[in-house]
């Protein structure tokens, strides 16, 4: 993943990793100890790692159980990508701008990385999902 990721003009990764439900609380550690050595401190570090955690859980619940992680470090921001291969997000989930119900079971992940992240964009469709979140190391 990261040759795909220099073919796309990105600097090289900092970490590519494949994830599944074993692999999630590992591949979490990896993610808040480098964006803690690139520069990201504090309750952004906690943010960021948080709204990652989401996106990777989310892949694992609604996306076929397993997907792939990529973080790089561009001008000063931190950047994560998460895809999978599911079926994509539906229409109305992908803004994340809605607060799910107090009595909803799941739907917070999107809203949650709406507002952890700087931003959050999103390619989705019948043959997979990636999400891109980024968060400037100096707020």
């Amino acid at each position: 993943m990261a040759s795909d990721a220099r073919s796309a003009g990105r600097p090289t990764a900092l970490l590519s990793e494949l994830f599944d439900h074993r692999l999630i609380t590992s591949v979490r550690h990896a993610v808040a100890r480098l964006a803690g050595r690139a520069g990201l401190a504090g309750q952004r570090l906690d943010d960021f790692v948080l709204a990652v955690n989401e996106m990777m859980t989310n892949v694992v619940r609604h996306a076929g159980g397993s997907g792939v992680l990529t973080l790089w470090l561009q001008d000063q921001t931190l950047l994560c990508e998460v895809a999978d291969e599911g079926p994509g997000i539906p229409a109305a989930q992908i803004d994340g701008h809605l607060l799910p119900s107090p009595f909803a079971l799941n739907g917070r992940g999107l809203w949650l990385a709406h507002r952890l992240c700087d931003n959050v964009t999103i390619t989705t469709g019948p043959r997979g999902t990636r999400v891109h979140l980024t968060i400037a190391l100096s707020h």
